[in-house]
């Protein structure tokens, strides 16, 4: 490589993020992806060393962008093969439905903090990524519009499972999901669905902020 190629300092400092992500997500798939989508544009508020280092951020409005270790952990979890329509409860900074853009066919996204939505959906925007839809709403609620999903990814913690997304889950789809009080240990979950009943497994001990329920 010349000099004058040197890559920029933002896939540098991705290169780098992806490199520690790697450490607990074995998914070739979703480091690749973790490679090439700019978590910056995201969060423009905070300078690119902040953007690309393994711990939350404050976005505003009391949410967070997820550290990108769970992000990758998450994204994983939903064992996707590109054909599948996502349900996203918690669009937050719009991270998380980016990663997920280029690994599945659709994404539709809930965000019940409208400030928080439209932000999300300019960043999306920005990059191109035309197979997520943003939209305001209560997450309890799910998005019935758009049901029965193959997989559905809550990205804040409700004290207990809402019933609105496991009945809009599609048969044999996956549901992750944290669940608990901020205030204790939160247990992230995958739930998938198997002649109607969920069967549960315990992905470990995570921290997120509470799903709100208006």
């Amino acid at each position: 490589m010349e000099p004058n190629d040197v890559p920029p300092l933002d896939s540098r400092l991705r290169a780098a993020l992806v490199e520690v992500v790697a450490r607990e997500v074995s998914s070739a798939r979703v480091l690749d992806v973790m490679r090439v989508v700019p978590r910056h544009v995201f969060v423009p508020e905070h300078p690119l060393t902040e953007a690309y280092a393994d711990y939350p951020l404050p976005i505003g409005h009391g949410a967070t962008i997820s550290q990108p270790t769970v992000v990758g952990m998450m994204s994983a979890a939903l064992a996707l093969d590109g054909s599948e329509r996502i349900l996203e409860i918690g669009t937050g900074s719009g991270y998380q439905a980016a990663v997920l853009s280029r690994l599945a066919s659709h994404i539709d996204t809930v965000e019940v903090i409208p400030q928080l939505a439209e932000r999300a959906r300019h960043a999306l925007q920005e990059l191109g990524m035309t197979n997520v839809d943003v939209h305001v709403g209560d997450g309890w609620s799910g998005f019935p519009g758009g049901a029965p999903f193959d997989r559905i990814v809550v990205t804040a913690a409700p004290d207990r499972l809402p019933d609105a997304l496991v009945e809009q889950l599609a048969e044999g789809g996956f549901l992750i999901v944290p669940v608990g009080p901020q205030s204790a240990d939160q247990r992230l979950e995958r739930h998938q669905k198997c002649g109607g009943r969920l069967v549960r497994e315990d992905l470990g001990a995570v921290r997120f902020v509470p799903m709100i329920h208006r």
